[in-house]
């Protein structure tokens, strides 16, 4: 959004407001802007977020899984949680053939995976990744 905008909306003159602006990014409140990606146009349209069990609870078994994923380009986004799984995985395709290939293929092919439990984005009413 442009900074007049943001100015009128916060109810401060333009130059005031882009010196908090400025400020909040010396300070690193604001860390960077992204561009929103339509992933239908790039031919990533199918989504799932799958969450992955690591067969071994050590750090080096993390390590390997965490180094396996990240040569991945369907894996877009992966964090280590807590609960039933060691991960959640945001992964995207063109398809579900496409995913089906990365199942077996990628996740399948990592040693340290133990269970993949898939969930398939039908809808996201809400998303503010961007």
């Amino acid at each position: 959004m442009a900074n007049s905008e943001l100015a009128e909306r916060v109810g401060l003159s333009p130059s005031a407001c882009l010196r908090r602006v400025q400020e909040l990014e010396r300070s690193g409140v604001i860390s960077g802007y992204r561009a929103v990606i339509n992933h239908a146009k790039l031919g990533r349209g199918f989504i799932a977020y799958v969450s992955v069990g690591l067969n071994e609870h050590t750090t080096s078994s993390q390590r390997a899984f965490e180094k396996a994923v990240a040569l991945s380009e369907e894996v877009r986004e992966c964090h280590n949680i807590t609960g039933a799984f060691e991960y959640l995985l945001r992964v995207e395709t063109t398809d579900i053939k496409a995913y089906k290939q990365f199942h077996a293929d990628v996740l399948g092919a990592i040693a340290q995976v133990s269970t993949i439990t898939t969930h398939v984005v039908m809808d996201s009413a809400k998303d503010e990744r961007a």
